[in-house]
């Protein structure tokens, strides 16, 4: 009896293990969904920086705001540095609409950080005139700029980078609305302190699964 009880919980606790430890989500209708698809759009990512009530208060409320909707732009700017630098190398079978140009025609149809949870990805695609939408979330407990933290140091009073949290990469088609792919992954020292050096060193880890690589 007890030696089927230890079995039994070597079973659970390998599958809890398996299920925490898969970051990566490809659609099973991928290439189907995608077969047309030929320019996608990279939306402001959603952002939140962990303070204290009492921090947020001295900060403000208004600034602690503007510092998250600055974070969630630089990790779509940072997204767009990583599809730049490795188009040649890694030979995308897509391109991305440039994001100056996504936020100019977001701010043109009033689409803020504040509503745009309230229109679908198919609404999104259609208004941008591209195939699929790349979105996410950031969630982390420090600033991720050395300048950020140690602005936001001078107010709530603490000063350094990052180290923990979490990022979520979502690719959804413009037609359907489907979820396409999906990467999540908790941050930590080994990926760096800095937004840019964050995202190229997430999407090296998903290269080999990133599903609009052209295969070798």
């Amino acid at each position: 009896m007890r030696t089927k009880i230890l079995i039994i919980c070597f079973i659970l606790f390998g599958f809890l293990g398996y299920s925490q430890s898969k970051e990566i989500y490809t659609n099973p209708d991928f290439a189907s969904l995608s077969k047309d698809h030929k320019i996608l759009a990279i939306i402001p990512f959603k952002a939140s920086v962990m303070l204290r009530p009492k921090q947020i208060e001295k900060m403000g409320q208004e600034q602690f705001d503007k510092l998250q909707l600055d974070q969630g732009k630089s990790v779509q700017s940072a997204m767009q540095t990583y599809f730049l630098s490795k188009r040649e190398d890694k030979g995308f079978a897509v391109t991305f609409q440039d994001v100056a140009k996504t936020n100019a025609i977001l701010m043109k149809n009033n689409i803020t950080n504040a509503n745009i949870e309230s229109y679908t990805s198919q609404e999104l695609a259609k208004m941008l005139e591209v195939d699929g939408v790349i979105s996410g979330s950031l969630s982390t407990d420090k600033p991720m700029s050395d300048g950020a933290s140690i602005a936001l140091g001078l107010v709530v009073g603490f000063y350094g980078a990052t180290n923990s949290g979490k990022c979520t990469i979502n690719i959804n088609d413009g037609k359907t609305g489907d979820l396409l792919w999906k990467y999540e992954k908790t941050l930590a020292r080994s990926l760096g302190s800095d937004i840019n050096t964050i995202i190229d060193a997430m999407m090296r880890k998903s290269s080999r699964k990133f599903p609009y690589i052209i295969p070798d």
